[in-house]
């Protein structure tokens, strides 16, 4: 759904159009209301921080930061002001998408409309920032606004000369089939949009607790990309909710100035996080 409060617009305006540029993704942060509550028996917070030193040791250059929902377990303010205060030492800008457990209102009047744009313009790439939140609802859909939205957006931005697609939820299946019946709704309508869209070069989304790198016969060429989260993660391949033994991290990008993109995922190393993986899930 369309929000008309929210900026249309974060333009990067110190990012040269030929130099490399750095992005950071993190996702599905699931904090509390208060500092110190878990998640499947993992502290969210300590597991982020944790994951924030990585990205402030690997990346101290980093143009700008991806958050790509479910920033709060149950959409507190509390914890977008938390997280707000935990970015800011990186020095880089922000972009957050609401998933499925946030609030996406709430969200942009705790930590103000600035963190929420629309879109993105970082050197000759545009970022389209898509709500595919739908409230009540663990699974997601654009619906029509959203996805004209995208098409406006496109258009509207047509002298840039790359684009990448951000959202939360998965847009095609990726193997675990109690989280793909989760997945957009409408992504077939999504993915004909963007098959007519020859400066796409990437598809970035959360939700999924893993990372994930795929392609779909309609996007040839296009890389389908989600990030582990920066807590708990999802075992890959698995019918029906079960936790993965794999550390929390986050995904890097390489935007190069001739249209490739270089992406990779980091994860921690050597830190002792509590996890329950006898759980059956959680809400």
């Amino acid at each position: 759904m369309v929000d008309l409060l929210l900026p249309e617009h974060l333009q990067l305006s110190d990012a040269s159009a030929d130099e490399i540029l750095r992005l950071v993704q993190i996702t599905d942060c699931h904090l509390g209301q208060y500092s110190g509550e878990c998640l499947v028996g993992m502290d969210t917070d300590s597991s982020l921080d944790h994951v924030l030193t990585l990205i402030k040791k690997e990346q101290p250059m980093a143009n700008l930061l991806l958050a790509t929902g479910d920033l709060a377990n149950h959409g507190s303010a509390e914890a977008y002001l938390r997280l707000k205060n935990k970015l800011a030492p990186l020095g880089m800008a922000n972009a957050w998408l609401a998933g499925n457990h946030d609030g996406r209102v709430l969200m942009a009047d705790t930590v103000g409309n600035e963190l929420l744009p629309r879109t993105v313009r970082i050197g000759r790439w545009l970022i389209v920032m898509m709500d595919s939140a739908v409230p009540g609802q663990v699974g997601g859909e654009l619906g029509e606004q959203e996805l004209a939205y995208l098409e406006q957006a496109l258009s509207a931005h047509a002298d840039a000369e790359y684009v990448i697609g951000c959202l939360h939820h998965q847009p095609i299946p990726i193997g675990c089939d109690w989280l793909d019946e989760q997945r957009l709704a409408d992504s077939d309508q999504l993915l004909s949009i963007l098959s007519r869209e020859p400066r796409l070069r990437a598809v970035l989304w959360g939700h999924v607790h893993q990372a994930f790198s795929g392609q779909d016969a309609r996007l040839p060429g296009v890389q389908l990309l989600s990030a582990p989260s920066t807590c708990v993660q999802f075992a890959p391949n698995s019918e029906g909710f079960k936790l993965d033994q794999t550390a929390p991290g986050y995904r890097w990008l390489n935007l190069h100035p001739d249209g490739r993109l270089e992406t990779a995922v980091s994860r921690l190393d050597g830190i002792d996080l509590t996890v329950d993986y006898a759980s059956q899930g959680y809400k």
